[in-house]
């Protein structure tokens, strides 16, 4: 096992050169390895109560409580209003199996979302989610009688997230040509209902249903 805990002793002792919040908390992660590695209290030990302290004394030099508070509240309304599909997107999920958790959750919303403005009716339509290995992010399907959409990251590049056709039934894997969208569309749904009606040229309208005559 590597553990140096004299140094994380003297460390401690003279902190002086940690003046970051990145520095002091990678010594204070080095102590709490060392003491675990040679079976020592973390909670007691000397050296890691001193570098947390010192920590907080960093800290103190950054901006007022309330100003971080405020700005706290503004991030979260702004992560609220952002659709994390396209955060997703952006980072990928490949090897990082929450990501690719939240990934295919929030796809499988996504998808019911663009199913509703499509006006597709209940029980016409699947919704399918295929993970793949964890070095790809699998794909979320939407799969119905006359329209299959499916969302996947990488494969065919950026701002072609989504791949879109027109089929003839549930049974239908292959369809016609393939059209491609960006994951900004697909989380506005209402207006990514509009442009695949218009270019698969689905009906608008809802089926006749005869009547029986006497």
């Amino acid at each position: 096992m590597n553990y140096d805990l004299a140094f994380r002793y003297s460390q401690a002792l003279d902190p002086s050169a940690l003046i970051t919040i990145g520095t002091a908390l990678h010594a204070i992660h080095a102590a709490i390895t060392d003491c675990r590695n040679a079976g020592i209290d973390l909670e007691r030990d000397p050296a890691v109560i001193l570098l947390a302290r010192h920590l907080g004394t960093v800290c103190e030099t950054r901006a007022p409580d309330a100003d971080l508070r405020r700005d706290c509240i503004a991030r979260i309304a702004e992560l609220r209003n952002r659709p994390v599909l396209k955060t997703l997107a952006y980072r990928g999920v490949a090897h990082d199996e929450p990501a690719k958790r939240l990934f295919h959750s929030e796809g499988r919303a996504a998808m019911r979302r663009l199913a509703d403005a499509l006006a597709l009716d209940e029980g016409s339509f699947d919704i399918r989610s295929n993970k793949g290995g964890p070095a790809v992010s699998g794909e979320v399907t939407l799969h119905g009688e006359d329209v299959w959409v499916q969302l996947s990251l990488g494969l065919s590049g950026p701002d072609r997230e989504v791949c879109f056709r027109k089929v003839q039934g549930r049974d239908d894997h292959l369809g016609d040509r393939n059209c491609w969208a960006s994951i900004r569309e697909l989380v506005d749904p209402g207006r990514f209902a509009a442009r695949i009606r218009r270019e698969l040229r689905l009906s608008t309208s809802q089926p006749v249903v005869p009547r029986l005559v006497a």
